[in-house]
């Protein structure tokens, strides 16, 4: 037997020992088993905190890089020029984005306008690019458009000789009536105007979505319903000074025109009554209504309708049994009456009131004289109503990122979920440019018809400045542009009769408006939207994704607007829906506006819906890019993190002056298109460290989309 030794270096190694050595097995491994999950522990805490430690002095410390592109620097100018770097965002973020009081146009007003000027540039460019016939013919169209002197020297003649056509006017003493019908049915075919209605050929916007002749209001000059307005009796005179003035320049006595003008205000304030608000057909179901031409013609039997819907949409073949989509069926049997007592009493006046709107309608094309009467007449209802990455690529993002928000809809079903998902799957994209306006023979076609050529028109609505060259294609400009109107009608009913393989984009060349197309299943981002300042491969992606991002969201919830209307998804928990709607309406109305500035939720929910559901599905799809793909940069001098750009990139798409809005638009003002989505989003609070209940970080938040 070993002897143990006398020094207490025994002692000293027993106490040294492992502790788990003299204990019983089990428990011996037991605690085996702890000392490496503990050591296994520590390790990935080392791991982890290292990791953080360097995303700290990469990302925080270094921060992302600054994007120093000629296109990050211009949008850096514009950010600066635009924002107010002294307002708290959390309080106010519409000034902190749009501060500068001076803007007066929309982002994409301002987008539109520099499209125009590159228009022009390349039309006023000698010899920039190989000229075919039709091409030729656009250029020389713009070019007598540009004419500005023989248009001057024309003055009212070339109107004088259209309203002899019409059977002339009785202020200036030169009438010989015609059939009250066979004016109407001229108007509308060979003028493009239509003085107590609109007729148009379109899809209907329900299965099975066929082309149809529409039947809708008109469109008026000015609202003359709103008589519990403070300025209502000023924008009365105002209008009657306008239409005074149109008279005075086509050589009318002034006391008669006085008298006929009165009539003509009187006779569109009696139609605008007959209206029916859009939000009340939308709460009734009642969108439109299909009925024959026959039973148009015994509902409302003061307009021939077979005869000037034969003479607007030949070569279309049309009978008493044809069936017309009528938006306002009541408005059309009021109309009706109001024109059968007026042709038994005022004839002439009946005449004034056609002639007088027709003048309005051809304004852009007439010399400076009708052009400043229109502009003053906008101007002074402006002062007195006060409301006047590759973009594929984002876009699938975007798509995405929707697909995967379907899930987080508490109102949603299972059913109407899959089908939402299946209805985004097979959806069709259009981006930039028409396939056919890159193709020689299709585009020749188009100019050689006339339909793409009359758009230059607008050129000079907007004041450019006269080119060189003076050609002109017919006797008068008044002549060609008539000439442009009717072949574009003729075009657009030849498309419909003859069905294309591919939706035909809608699109004007300088046009910043995406659109969705119901029939066609069909998105369409235009080639003029997608640039700076709303996107380019060169911005920061925070950026791109913001701005471009959330008008592709947008218009991709605008495919699902009719699941919010009462009835329109009897599967959801409708409790559950209408609770979000409601919140989402009060939640704007708690915003404060400034003085003249009106929000009317029953009617722009939809647009707010889409605002608010935008913004949340693009930050989604951001978010989601970052986690894949590194290098985000952001843009110098701004002192905004990269989702703080995203923020501010989003507010940037809707600064506009809100005294500019018109009345008609059926958006939120422009404060709460920024406020009510921003404040709704969580990200935003806490990325811009809003205290809670501040104006961007209320209490309560609503979950619509």
């Amino acid at each position: 037997m070993r002897s143990e030794p006398a020094s207490g270096a025994g002692s000293r190694r027993r106490r040294e020992r492992s502790p788990e050595v003299g204990l019983p097995a089990f428990q011996s491994r037991q605690w085996a088993m702890a000392r490496r999950a503990l050591m296994t522990v520590l390790l990935f805490s080392l791991i982890l905190g290292g990791s953080l430690l360097l995303w700290g002095y990469v990302f925080q410390g270094c921060g992302p890089a600054h994007c120093e592109t000629p296109e990050c620097r211009d949008l850096l100018s514009l950010y600066l020029a635009s924002g107010n770097a002294s307002v708290a965002p959390c309080t106010d973020f519409f000034s902190f984005a749009c501060g500068n009081t001076n803007r007066t146009a929309s982002s994409f007003q301002a987008l539109a306008e520099e499209n125009k000027r590159r228009l022009q540039r390349i039309l006023e460019a000698p010899g920039s690019w190989r000229r075919a016939s039709g091409a030729e013919k656009a250029f020389q169209f713009y070019n007598s458009c540009m004419d500005t002197g023989a248009i001057e020297a024309a003055g009212a003649g070339p109107l004088r000789q259209v309203i002899e056509e019409l059977g002339g006017w009785p202020v200036s003493g030169n009438w010989t009536p015609l059939d009250f019908n066979r004016t109407l049915s001229l108007l509308m075919s060979r003028y493009g105007h239509f003085p107590f209605f609109r007729a148009s050929l379109r899809p209907l916007p329900t299965t099975p979505h066929t082309p149809v002749i529409q039947i809708d209001q008109p469109e008026f000059d000015v609202p003359l319903k709103q008589k519990q307005e403070m300025n209502y009796a000023q924008i009365l005179r105002e209008y009657l000074t306008y239409l005074n003035r149109l008279g005075t320049l086509l050589g009318g006595d002034p006391n008669k025109v006085g008298e006929h003008a009165s009539f003509s205000i009187s006779i569109n304030s009696q139609l605008y009554q007959f209206l029916r608000p859009p939000e009340q057909q939308e709460a009734q179901g009642k969108l439109f209504q299909v009925v024959t031409i026959d039973q148009l013609q015994e509902m409302a039997s003061a307009i021939d309708w077979l005869s000037c819907l034969q003479a607007t949409f030949a070569p279309m073949p049309l009978s008493p049994s044809h069936p017309v989509a009528v938006h306002d069926l009541e408005y059309l049997k009021n109309m009706s009456q109001l024109v059968e007592k007026q042709l038994s009493k005022h004839r002439d006046f009946l005449q004034s009131h056609m002639i007088l709107g027709l003048v309005g309608t051809l304004s852009p094309a007439l010399d400076s004289k009708f052009q400043e009467a229109r502009r003053l007449l906008s101007r002074k209802l402006g002062e007195l109503t006060g409301r006047p990455p590759t973009a594929m690529e984002l876009f699938t993002a975007i798509k995405d990122a929707l697909i995967a928000r379907f899930q987080m809809l508490p109102w949603m079903d299972e059913e109407t979920r899959a089908k939402a998902q299946d209805k985004v799957t097979q959806l069709q994209v259009k981006m930039g440019a028409p396939e056919w306006a890159l193709k020689p023979d299709p585009a020749r076609q188009e100019y050689n018809d006339g339909m793409s050529v009359c758009i230059y028109i607008c050129l000079r609505v907007f004041e450019l400045p006269p080119a060189s060259s003076q050609i002109q294609l017919g006797p008068s400009f008044l002549q060609s542009f008539l000439s442009c109107v009717r072949s574009r009608r003729a075009r657009i009913i030849q498309s419909f009769l003859q069905p294309f393989p591919n939706h035909r984009w809608q699109v004007l060349p300088w046009g910043v408006n995406a659109y969705y197309s119901i029939p066609d299943h069909v998105v369409v981002f235009p080639a003029g939207l997608l640039q700076p300042p709303f996107f380019h491969p060169g911005y920061p992606r925070a950026v791109n994704f913001g701005a471009a991002g959330s008008i592709m969201a947008h218009e991709l919830l605008h495919i699902f607007y009719h699941l919010l209307f009462p009835g329109g998804c009897p599967a959801c928990d409708t409790h559950a829906l209408q609770g979000a709607l409601a919140c989402l309406e009060r939640h704007y109305a708690a915003f404060p506006l400034p003085n003249g500035t009106f929000f009317n939720g029953s009617r722009t929910f939809q647009e707010d819906a889409a605002d608010t559901g935008g913004l949340a599905i693009a930050l989604q799809a951001y978010n989601k890019r970052l986690l894949w793909y590194r290098g985000e940069t952001t843009l110098p001098d701004l002192n905004l993190s990269p989702r703080q750009l995203f923020f501010r990139s989003y507010a940037q798409v809707m600064c506009r002056d809100p005294s500019t809005q018109d009345p008609r638009d059926t958006h939120s003002p422009p404060i709460l298109r920024i406020h009510g989505p921003l404040s709704n989003s969580p990200a935003f609070a806490r990325h811009f460290h809003c205290p809670h209940g501040t104006p961007m970080n209320p209490s309560s938040r609503c979950q619509l989309w």
